[in-house]
């Protein structure tokens, strides 16, 4: 009866992967990324955190699950060998792009009032669109094609997400800048370089 105890179920052990990993990559891979400087620029014009914090939360899950969907239908179809070394060599591809430091440019909206709402929907569009094309959606497409597990790749992304913009919103700039970007960014590109490699070979 110990025994039964101590051991994780087979099918427990892959989604965790699927979770803890995506969970993992994202977060490394969100800091220094222009959705973390918006955060930090939409924090610093509106003082508001709470509204920002919903409006990343909910924009990141929408666009999370819709990168995800994409990657699973993308599995379930071009099913094959091939699509090992599609997805291997895509991830290889993100420790490259990990390495390019990202800007972006915001408005100064500084004098600006808005209500809570408003500043929920403006983050959530404002997030939405930004993330679009950028390299933590494409990664969850990429993790949902690797585990076939749509839930818990979009829960890890989306948590991935939120630890380092919840600080980034919370905490404001000038927390921000004394980040070793550099060094993360290094960190971050060695993850999704072992990750690429370790498709390529486990199969």
């Amino acid at each position: 009866m110990a025994r039964l105890f101590s051991q994780t179920p087979p099918c427990i052990e892959p989604a965790l992967d699927a979770f803890l990993i995506s969970v993992g990559l994202v977060s490394i891979a969100e800091i220094g990324d222009k959705t973390m400087l918006l955060a930090i620029a939409l924090a610093a014009a509106w003082r508001r955190p709470l509204p920002i914090v919903l409006g990343i939360f909910a924009a990141t899950l929408a666009n999370h699950a819709f990168a995800a969907l994409a990657g699973t239908l993308a599995a379930q179809y071009l099913d094959g060998p091939w699509m090992r070394w599609i997805v291997g060599v895509a991830f290889l591809g993100f420790a490259l792009w990990a390495l390019i430091p990202d800007t972006l440019e915001v408005r100064d909206e500084a004098q600006v009032d808005k209500t809570f709402i408003s500043i929920f929907w403006t983050t959530l569009a404002a997030f939405f669109l930004v993330e679009m094309g950028d390299k933590t959606q494409i990664a969850t497409a990429g993790l949902a094609i690797r585990f076939e597990n749509l839930p818990l790749v979009v829960a890890g992304s989306t948590v991935g997400m939120m630890l380092v913009n919840g600080p980034a919103v919370w905490l404001g700039e000038a927390t921000a800048k004394r980040l070793p970007l550099k060094y993360i960014r290094m960190a971050a590109a060695a993850a999704f370089a072992a990750t690429g490699l370790w498709v390529l070979v486990a199969g």
